[in-house]
C-alpha cells in the first residue's frame, strides 16, 4: 500500500512540473508525462499515452481559461485550425493499434527534432515584423492584439500563410492521438513559424486547442482500456495545478524567453525517446 501511495505522490509532483512547463511553452503536460511514464516507470507507451490524453484535457481547461481572460489566445484562429487537428486526431486514434511501440518512439523523436530548426533560427525575435496577411487571413479576420506586460504596450499582429498552418495542424492532430502529446510542439510551430504569430499568442492559442484535439480521441482510448485510473488521476490533477501556475508565469516572460525555454526541453526529450526506440535506454 505504501508503494502505491508513493507512486501516486511522485506521479503528482512530476505531473505538476510537466503541466507548469507545458503551459509555458504551449506543449501540454503530455510532452513530459509520456517520457516519465515510459522511461522511468517502464509502462507500456499505450498506457502512458492514455494517461497523457486525459492530462492534456486538464492542461487545456486550466491554462486556456487564463490565457483567454488575458487576451493571449487568438480564439478565432484556434477554432478555425481545430477543424484540421480534430480530424487528424480521430484518424490517428484509429491507427494506434496497428503501430508498434518502437514505431511510436521513433515518430515521437522525429516529430520533435524536426520542429527545432525553424524555432532556432528565430531565437532572438521578440515580435514578428513585416507580416502581410494573406487573403484567407483577411477574410477570416485572424489578426489581433494582446497586452504585453514585458514590453509595456499592446502588441498588434497579423496572420499569414493560413493554408500552411492548416496543413500542419492536421499533422499535429495525427501526432496528438498517436503520441499523446496534444501535439503542442507542432501547433506552436505552425502558428509561430508557419503563420507568423507572436510566440506568446502561439502558446496561448495552442493551450486553447490541445484539449479539444485530445478530447476528439480520448473516447477511443477509454473504450480500448488504455486509461488506468490509478495512473491517470494523479497525472491529471498534477498537470492541472501546474498549468494554472504556468499561465501566471507566462505573463511575466518575453516572447524571446519562451522560445529559449522551448528549444532545450524539446531537444532533451527527443533524444531520450530516440534512445528508447533504439533499445539503448
Amino acid at each position: 500500500m505504501v508503494g502505491i501511495e508513493l507512486f501516486v505522490v511522485f506521479l503528482f509532483v512530476v505531473s505538476f512540473l510537466a503541466g507548469l512547463l507545458g503551459s509555458l511553452i504551449g506543449l501540454g503536460g503530455g510532452i513530459l508525462v509520456v517520457p516519465v511514464l515510459t522511461l522511468i516507470f517502464r509502462l507500456d507507451i499505450h498506457l502512458a499515452v492514455g494517461a497523457s490524453i486525459v492530462s492534456i484535457i486538464a492542461t487545456s481547461s486550466g491554462a486556456a481559461a487564463a490565457y483567454v481572460r488575458d487576451h493571449l489566445t487568438n480564439v478565432r484562429a484556434g477554432i478555425f485550425l481545430e477543424l484540421a487537428t480534430s480530424t487528424g486526431a480521430v484518424l490517428g486514434a484509429l491507427l494506434v493499434p496497428f503501430l508498434s511501440s518502437r514505431t511510436l518512439y521513433f515518430l515521437f523523436s522525429a516529430f520533435l527534432l524536426l520542429s527545432l530548426g525553424p524555432m532556432a533560427r528565430r531565437l532572438g525575435e521578440e515580435v514578428p515584423s513585416g507580416v502581410r496577411p494573406d487573403w484567407l487571413a483577411r477574410h477570416l479576420q485572424l489578426g489581433g492584439a494582446y497586452p504585453d506586460r514585458v514590453l509595456g504596450r499592446v502588441v498588434a499582429y497579423e496572420v499569414t500563410r493560413v493554408p500552411v498552418g492548416f496543413a500542419m495542424m492536421f499533422v499535429a492532430g495525427l501526432a496528438s492521438a498517436l503520441l499523446g502529446l496534444g501535439a503542442g510542439a507542432l501547433k506552436v510551430l505552425a502558428m509561430d513559424w508557419g503563420m507568423r504569430m507572436p510566440m506568446k499568442v502561439s502558446t496561448g492559442t495552442s493551450n486553447f486547442m490541445i484539449g479539444v484535439t485530445a478530447a476528439a480521441s480520448a473516447g477511443i482510448y477509454f473504450w480500448r482500456g488504455d486509461v488506468v485510473p490509478v495512473i491517470a488521476t494523479p497525472v491529471m490533477l498534477g498537470v492541472l495545478a501546474g498549468s494554472l501556475v504556468g499561465a501566471q508565469l507566462l505573463l511575466r516572460l518575453s516572447n524571446r524567453r519562451v522560445r529559449q525555454l522551448f528549444i532545450p526541453i524539446i531537444l532533451v526529450i527527443a533524444l531520450q525517446m530516440l534512445l528508447r526506440g533504439l533499445g539503448v535506454w
